[in-house]
């Protein structure tokens, strides 16, 4: 019998033993080729659009500078109104100490802002507790809707000072008459945003509601109130808008401590500076409520 050993091309064979390579054969062998460490990677560099950041904040500074440009020319050669450089000087001298105290009817610019910041939160927490509620069942029920919109429609054009009188009869103090004029004047915007949301819910939201047979307090929570948070929000915007608006004027009739009652005691002691700063410092307050409330909104806009 003839036999053969068949020997694989690509080395020994499991049977028969390795023979060592010469030393050409090792050199005549390819060396692997060794990969390279792999670069770190970079956190990729922020681009930041000059173009949008000029267009947002250029324009503001270029209206802000020509009011202040016609403000100066047109006091040039005033005697009684004050120059900017001369409001400029006076605000210097009064936020270098805002929170002083010198008696009931004496105290810093800071303290009077807080008061009447303390009196819009009492009174437009009052009105978002009342009127959010009251909006969402008078978009949800047709009865109740046609029985309150007139009521409605009668009291909201009423001028906020109109209230005052009221308060002043009802709680014997000017400190609460502020707030239940504040809260009076604010609570509408509320009432009608929430309940334009809640009539503007699709039919067809609703109607699943009811095959699942879902109950009034989940059909608020899971559909209503995810759909009608946007025009709530605007409703909110709206509302601390004129409570800030409406605390001024009530301060300068109940008198006491506030920005409001701060501006009056000015004009009696003719500081026309400190009139104009504290008219810079409501407009800067109000502005910062509503941009916090639309950067709220944006943040819960489900759309």
């Amino acid at each position: 019998m003839v036999s053969a050993v068949f020997h694989s091309p690509l080395g020994n064979s499991p049977s028969t033993p390795a023979t060592p390579a010469t030393p050409a054969e090792a050199a005549a062998r390819p060396v692997p080729a060794t990969t390279p460490d792999a670069p770190v990677p970079r956190r990729p560099r922020l681009s930041i659009d000059w173009r949008a950041v000029w267009l947002r904040v250029l324009p503001p500074v270029l209206g802000l500078g020509l009011m202040i440009g016609i403000w100066g020319l047109l006091t040039l050669k005033s005697t009684t109104f004050p120059t900017p450089l001369q409001t400029w000087d006076s605000a210097v001298q009064l936020f270098a100490d805002p929170f002083y105290r010198k008696g009931p009817n004496d105290q810093g610019i800071g303290w009077n802002i807080l008061f009447s910041l303390e009196r819009v939160a009492v009174g437009f927490g009052l009105a978002a507790a009342v009127g959010i509620p009251l909006g969402f069942i008078i978009g949800r029920f047709e009865f109740i809707n046609r029985m309150v919109s007139p009521l409605i429609s009668l009291l909201k054009p009423v001028s906020p000072l109109a209230w005052l009188p009221i308060g002043l009869l009802v709680f014997k103090s000017a400190n609460p008459a502020a707030i239940w004029t504040i809260f009076i004047c604010s609570i509408w915007p509320m009432v009608v945003n929430t309940a334009v949301g809640v009539q503007r819910v699709p039919q067809d939201y609703l109607n699943v509601a009811k095959v699942l047979n879902l109950s009034e307090w989940k059909v608020i929570t899971r559909i209503l109130f995810p759909s009608v948070l946007p025009y709530m929000l605007t409703g909110v915007r709206l509302s601390v808008g004129t409570a800030w608006l409406v605390i001024v004027a009530a301060e300068m009739l109940t008198g006491g401590v506030g920005i409001g009652f701060w501006v009056w005691d000015e004009w009696n002691n003719l500081n026309v500076q400190h009139i104009i700063i504290a008219i810079f410092v409501i407009g800067i307050v109000g502005l910062l409520l509503e941009q916090f409330l639309m950067l709220l909104a944006r943040r819960f806009n489900y759309e």
